[in-house]
């Protein structure tokens, strides 16, 4: 198991290292608690500035993906915690505001389910 990440021109090289860690990292490719590169290290072997990088680590960090540990590194941190807390407070938002709005459940439902295939591209 190692970090794999190949930089193209398809999209801006941060956003690019960014996805590609967060990829690795919730499909197990990188499992929990796997040490990262420092960031001066990662963009030395690929090529990019350490400015790069580090926006890229800093998004990751603020999706929960990474966390870094201080002097002892950057690591994957558990699977999702960081996500399903950010998901389940915005539910929570949602559900608190549908109700004010006088929504019912079936027409809050209906209107989740709509904007999730919006967002994953399902018609």
């Amino acid at each position: 198991m190692s970090l794999k990440i190949r930089i193209d021109d398809s999209a801006p090289p941060y956003e690019q290292v960014r996805a590609q860690i967060s990829e690795q990292a919730r499909s197990g490719t990188l499992p929990v608690g796997y040490r990262l590169p420092t960031v001066r290290g990662l963009a030395e072997s690929l090529g990019l500035a350490v400015n790069t990088v580090a926006k890229a680590y800093r998004a990751l960090e603020g999706d929960g993906v990474i966390e870094t540990r201080g002097r002892n590194g950057t690591f994957v941190a558990a699977a999702g915690s960081a996500a399903e807390r950010e998901a389940a407070a915005a539910a929570q938002a949602y559900a608190e505001r549908v109700r004010r709005l006088g929504l019912g459940e079936a027409e809050a439902l209906g209107t989740v389910r709509e904007a999730l295939r919006a967002a994953y591209g399902e018609g």
